[in-house]
């Protein structure tokens, strides 16, 4: 007894302080912080160089999740070579040298490694392993972070769990804030280059916290150098879970949860109308959810006597609930309260900006989330302290053990966001994938129910089974989740997009990408006009360029000219030239909407264009954006001042640029970009050359039959009249501030605030 007491006395001075706990906790918080604020800012800069599509994003993400998966890996091997007190102190320089690389991020990857976008992104393969590369120092300082915590901080087995359990919750915890900071108020308020600047003061704040937790921890090193894995793990209950069984099983689950984690965000994305505070908001919930779970975890998971089942049983119900909620989403009644909302909103045109509605804002923002994937979410985190519950048998070891589960998990996530992102929902579709990862459980149940538990793991397979028949088909959850009851609807869903055209009269559409209503068919409006004035004024409109598909007006109105050439048109979304021509098919009213589509000066292309333009070398007479939204998400890379000087290198000489002028801001901007400028309230014209403001002239090139004849005699007339609205500016003044690539000011801007 004597001499357990004793070592029970020098395990408790082993244990680090108060004190120092506080200071690892409060470091890896702020750790947690400032590595979502390098996620959201960095991929915005390298979306840049490769482009916003699907592909590029998925290429970012699986780049940035690689290297935290590399440095688990290597931050678990480098753990069992050094002390307690040691690893403390790398923890320390690991946060110290993140911190030292994103304070100078931002200028390596917008000033050195954007200049070079052209060759560095020339073919997909290129531009993946630019981005691995980008990242992969940063990512594997974040990675090995967590092993060598794990290795300062676990001094007896019996604690391992709550222990780690509790640092990932607070991680994670402070992760979620950071998501949640940095659309809110870094980007907002400081732009892209200074949101990286604080998140740097924050590892720099972690990395000095952790140092004085070693300073304030035991002395005495007892651990020495110990490479040696266990490679079989005994279960409180007397079972033998071998290390490798639980590698694999985590790996599933990482390629599980990132898969949902992809599904959810596209539902939101559509059903929410996202816009630039989308984003940022939901993943802080999807954070939220998993660091409770980690903290509650940490909590009980100490007394379980089957890790194993429990971690499989938490895998069945998170995918279970996720099946229910989607079904609920499609079949509830559409007059059921709290979901009517929802509904009437869903079929509304209008998006809903943040600003002072608060209801609002929580209705959308917080409790659909919440409801669509909290419990999942807080699930997930359970299951991280169970595992670290099987696992841990040796102190000196439990670094290693925290950085290969790690890696293993990552690497699940990479192939979950690679196959799920850019595979199964172009083949399958969101409830199709939904369907194949309920499909997956199955794995899960079959595993716990030949550990003993049958009667239990029947019942979760049976669950999973029912769900998968019972979801419903893509068309019927899309419906829904446009507000479409009674009305016609044309859906169709890939990676790239969701893609809708719902009709209440007949002959009548609207257009919708990913929830947001963009235009309507026919063609009229705004979208003609900024079409065909540019095309008008230019005397010999050859090449014209669109960046921006929509419902085809704009690149319609931009062919009225016999003179062009070529109609050289991106459309990101690639689901959506696909439903225009199945509309244009079908229906006599859309006769100008089938004569783009058939125009054999059309060249459509699935690209970002800003991107296109960026890296092909062709110059244009005219180019034109589509009208977008400022609020939209993404749109400041459109409504930026290095974007419209890009286009502005992309023009012959007399070459004309064309934009939406949705706010004053984008206006001043243009006006920066662009020596010349024509401009009425809503169309801005700009060149490197002088603008000859004939009004006359361009009245006779409208006035040609084949020009009239083109547009109609109504949109013809409409943009007679419109020519008269253009004004040349003067120069712009040097009061105020533009929307920059790195501070989209407009987008960021809240509905009834300020416009900073």
């Amino acid at each position: 007894m004597a001499s357990s007491g004793a070592t029970e006395q020098r395990q408790a001075a082993a244990r680090p302080r108060a004190p120092a706990l506080a200071c690892i906790g409060a470091a890896f918080f702020l750790s947690g912080a400032a590595a979502l604020v390098y996620q959201v800012a960095w991929q915005r800069i390298l979306a840049l160089l490769s482009g916003v599509g699907i592909y590029s994003v998925a290429m970012i993400v699986a780049a940035f999740m690689a290297g935290l998966g590399l440095g688990s890996h290597w931050g678990g091997v480098l753990s069992t070579r050094v002390g307690p007190g040691a690893a403390l102190r790398v923890f320390a320089a690991l946060e110290l040298g993140v911190g030292l690389f994103g304070a100078v991020s931002g200028a390596l990857y917008y000033d050195v490694l954007y200049p070079l976008a052209p060759s560095l992104s020339a073919a997909p393969w290129r531009a993946g392993l630019t981005h691995f590369l980008a990242l992969l120092l940063p990512t594997a300082l974040m990675g090995m972070s967590l092993p060598f915590l794990a290795r300062g901080l676990v001094r007896d087995v019996e604690q391992a769990s709550r222990t780690l359990g509790l640092l990932y919750g607070i991680n994670v915890l402070g992760a979620s804030l950071g998501a949640l900071l940095t659309p809110w108020v870094l980007m907002r308020l400081l732009g892209v280059r200074g949101a990286l600047i604080s998140a740097a003061g924050a590892n720099v704040a972690a990395g000095l916290l952790a140092l004085a937790a070693a300073w304030l921890s035991p002395s005495e090193d007892a651990a020495g150098p110990d490479r040696a894995v266990v490679t079989r793990v005994a279960d409180t209950g007397g079972e033998i879970v071998s290390f490798r069984m639980w590698l694999a099983v985590y790996t599933l689950s990482g390629f599980c949860a990132l898969s949902l984690e992809i599904l959810w965000f596209r539902i939101v994305h559509v059903a929410v109308k996202a816009t630039a505070f989308t984003f940022g908001t939901v993943l802080c919930l999807y954070l939220l959810g998993y660091g409770t779970g980690s903290l509650l975890g940490a909590r009980w998971s100490g007394a379980l006597r089957r890790p194993l089942r429990a971690f499989l049983a938490c895998q069945c119900l998170l995918l279970s609930y996720a099946g229910l909620a989607a079904l609920a989403l499609a079949v509830l009644p559409v007059g059921t309260p709290l979901y009517a909302g929802y509904v009437d909103y869903w079929r509304d045109g209008n998006t809903f900006l943040p600003g002072t509605d608060v209801g609002t804002l929580l209705y959308l923002y917080v409790v659909f989330p919440l409801l669509l994937y909290g419990p999942p979410t807080l699930l997930m985190g359970l299951a991280f302290p169970i595992l670290q519950r099987a696992v841990h048998d040796d102190p000196r070891t439990s670094g290693l053990k925290v950085g290969l589960l790690q890696a293993a998990n990552i690497a699940g996530c990479v192939a979950g966001s690679l196959l799920a992102g850019l595979v199964s929902l172009s083949w399958l579709g969101t409830m199709g994938t939904l369907r194949a990862l309920l499909a997956v459980g199955l794995v899960f149940a079959a595993l716990g129910a030949m550990r003993g538990a049958r009667r239990l793991f029947a019942g979760l397979a049976a669950v999973l089974a029912g769900l998968a028949l019972l979801l419903p088909s893509n068309e019927a959850f899309w419906r829904r989740l446009h507000g479409v009851t009674a009305e016609r609807a044309l859906l169709d869903e890939d990676a790239s997009s969701v893609s809708a055209l719902t009709s209440r009269t007949a002959g009548r559409w609207r257009v919708w990408v990913d929830g947001h209503s963009h235009s309507v068919l026919p063609f009229g409006g705004v979208h003609t006009q900024l079409g065909a004035l540019p095309v008008l004024v230019h005397p010999q409109p050859r090449q014209v360029a669109v960046i921006g598909l929509g419902s085809g007006n704009t690149a319609w109105a931009s062919g009225c000219r016999s003179e062009t050439e070529r109609l050289h048109v991106f459309e990101i979304a690639a689901t959506q030239p696909r439903l225009l021509r199945r509309v244009a098919d079908v229906e006599s009213e859309q006769a100008n909407l089938a004569q783009l589509l058939g125009d054999p000066r059309l060249q459509l292309r699935i690209a970002d264009g800003r991107n296109a333009l960026l890296a092909m070398p062709t110059r244009y007479d005219v180019i034109e954006i589509d009208a977008l939204w400022a609020y939209y998400a993404g749109a400041g890379n459109l409504y930026s001042f290095e974007f419209f000087r890009l286009a502005a290198q992309r023009l012959k000489p007399g070459g004309l640029m064309c934009s939406w002028s949705p706010t004053p801001r984008v206006r001043d901007t243009f006006q920066r970009a662009f020596p010349y400028v024509l401009a009425s309230r809503q169309v801005l014209i700009g060149s490197n050359e002088p603008i000859p403001r004939d009004v006359q002239r361009w009245r006779a090139r409208l006035a040609r039959p084949e020009v009239t004849a083109y547009l109609g005699e109504k949109p013809a007339s409409d943009v007679r009249l419109a020519f008269a609205a253009l004004q040349l500016l003067g120069p712009a003044g040097d009061e105020g501030t533009p929307n920059l690539d790195l501070f989209p000011r407009d987008e960021f801007r809240l509905r009834s605030g300020p416009l900073l």
